[in-house]
């Protein structure tokens, strides 16, 4: 089983930015499709960026395309999302997740093993 601890979520004003990290143990992280979810109030909780195992392919929600950068360090087992222009729609839970394939590859947010508790990102118009 894997363990994720999600941080670096907060209340930042519109046009700022907010770096998330996820930290994984317990499971061979660079072995794993990773990504990042996300769920505001009221909605279904939707995919925001994957990142292949060795970090050569990423995808992101059309949402986010030009504003986040997923990235990871699997000698350290983290995972990192850079959030620049963040938006007041950008308001959710952000959420680490253990991917598969499809997390990838289809953008699936069902398409995944784990999940971390999520961190809070707030953006003030």
């Amino acid at each position: 089983q894997v363990q994720l601890v999600e941080s670096g979520g907060g209340l930042v004003q519109a046009g700022g930015s907010l770096r998330l990290s996820c930290a994984a143990s317990g499971r061979t992280f660079s072995s794993y499709v990773m990504g990042w979810s996300r769920q505001a109030p009221g909605e279904e909780r939707e995919f925001v960026a994957a990142i292949s195992s060795g970090g050569g392919i990423t995808t992101y929600a059309d949402s986010v395309k030009g504003r986040f950068a997923i990235s990871r360090d699997n000698a350290k087992s983290t995972l990192y999302l850079q959030m620049n222009s963040l938006k007041p729609e950008d308001t959710a839970v952000y959420y680490c997740v253990v991917g598969s394939t499809g997390y990838l590859t289809r953008r699936d947010p069902s398409a995944s093993d784990s999940w971390g508790q999520g961190t809070q990102v707030t953006v003030s118009s």
